[in-house]
């Protein structure tokens, strides 16, 4: 069996749930073809470079698998058939990388960033509401 990457890109008019119900379906064709999926990684809601097929936004999904061909060709089979997929392209792997991808990785840097320019923010703004107002007298 080969190693794989797939990601796919769902529309954005699905809910969160809908995108964890066609994961779980795939997962089913996968493992009824005789693979495995390893890690599955959401990306979320995120835009898109041009609008595919009217829709501004996707959900992307990352799947690291583990299955001959011929699973591979099925599970892309369905997605071609399937409306709710925008785009997905599977690449052949030598190794899954054991650390989370660049997109989370790049998600949890943003979202710390944000964290912390809001805590400092806070911080500022209650230390000018905690120091008394000085006037000065000209006189």
């Amino acid at each position: 069996m080969a190693l794989y990457e797939h990601v796919f890109l769902a529309r954005q008019d699905m809910t969160p749930q809908q995108v964890e119900q066609l994961v779980e379906q795939y997962k089913g064709v996968i493992e009824t073809g005789g693979g495995q999926v390893g890690r599955i990684e959401n990306w979320g809601l995120r835009p898109l470079s041009y609008r595919i097929k009217k829709n501004r936004k996707a959900y992307y999904t990352l799947m690291n698998i583990n299955a001959p061909p011929n699973t591979i060709f099925e599970v892309k089979r369905q997605m071609r058939i399937n409306e709710d997929v925008l785009r997905f392209l599977t690449i052949r792997v030598e190794a899954h990388e054991e650390t989370p991808s660049a997109m989370l990785a790049r998600r949890d840097r943003e979202e710390r960033f944000n964290d912390e320019r809001s805590h400092r923010s806070r911080r500022l703004r209650d230390q000018d509401i905690a120091a008394p107002v000085e006037e000065k007298n000209n006189g």
